[in-house]
């Protein structure tokens, strides 16, 4: 019997490098052979909400949001550099502590530093990544699947101790999680074409949209590059079931 891996995600930049082991992944269920692995943050959860409440709340919400989404995409561009020079992996938190530090230095926040400099502010930052909400459609789907007996299983960048601290703080439940520092790797890609990596080991593909991340993205160009493309996972368990 093959085993039937599906990667979910919302980003064309965790989609590098992957190793996996399927013995780990049976079970007895009716789709033993078959397992839905997700990226988390931002797939599953809105980090955006968690970021924005995290910093102060005299910076003008469009600004917080301005600030969020382009630490995000720093951090996803030191990954990218980390990887490029041959670097080893680094602790998330570390991470986000030395891109949060890089976004002190921009212009377009410069009147704000008084407020973000502050320990407290950066400490709360931080710990902000530790404790998000999960979006409205993903713990539906996620029943969804499993009573139609398909393992769910989390496959995303981060420590263990970040995905743990993440389902219990969005309530979200699976039936494994792979961190990067479990695996010993990073899934950190940073052009649309590492898509192709997930099929190079066998794994189909879908797609759910996000508008916090692939900001730079040509959305028409993703949906080509994979099975399904989706706007939100409120059909995902009949897409994955067609595949």
């Amino acid at each position: 019997m093959s085993l039937k891996l599906i990667f979910i995600f919302d980003n064309v930049q965790d989609t590098g490098r992957y190793k996996y082991t399927p013995s780990i992944l049976q079970s007895s269920r009716h789709h033993a052979d078959q397992t839905v692995l997700f990226d988390f943050v931002g797939t599953c959860l809105d980090w955006h909400s968690s970021i924005i409440a995290a910093l102060p709340q005299e910076i003008p919400e469009q600004d917080r949001s301005s600030f969020a989404l382009q630490w995000r995409q720093t951090y996803f561009d030191a990954n990218t550099k980390r990887i490029a020079d041959g670097l080893p992996t680094e602790n998330i938190d570390v991470t986000h502590s030395k891109t949060r530090d890089q976004m002190l230095t921009k212009d377009s926040f410069a009147n704000y530093l008084p407020l973000l400099q502050t320990v407290g502010v950066k400490d709360r930052c931080i710990t902000a990544w530790h404790s998000q909400q999960a979006w409205p459609d993903v713990a539906p789907a996620l029943q969804r699947l499993r009573d139609e007996g398909y393992e769910v299983v989390v496959h995303a960048n981060g420590t263990t101790r970040l995905q743990l601290d993440l389902c219990r703080s969005s309530g979200l439940q699976f039936d494994a999680l792979f961190s990067s520092q479990l695996l010993g790797c990073v899934i950190v890609a940073a052009h649309a074409y590492d898509l192709r990596g997930a099929k190079a080991v066998g794994m189909k593909t879908v797609y759910v949209y996000r508008w916090t991340d692939d900001v730079k993205q040509n959305q028409e160009v993703v949906k080509k590059e994979n099975e399904a493309w989706l706007e939100d996972m409120d059909n995902l368990d009949q897409v994955i079931g067609s595949l």
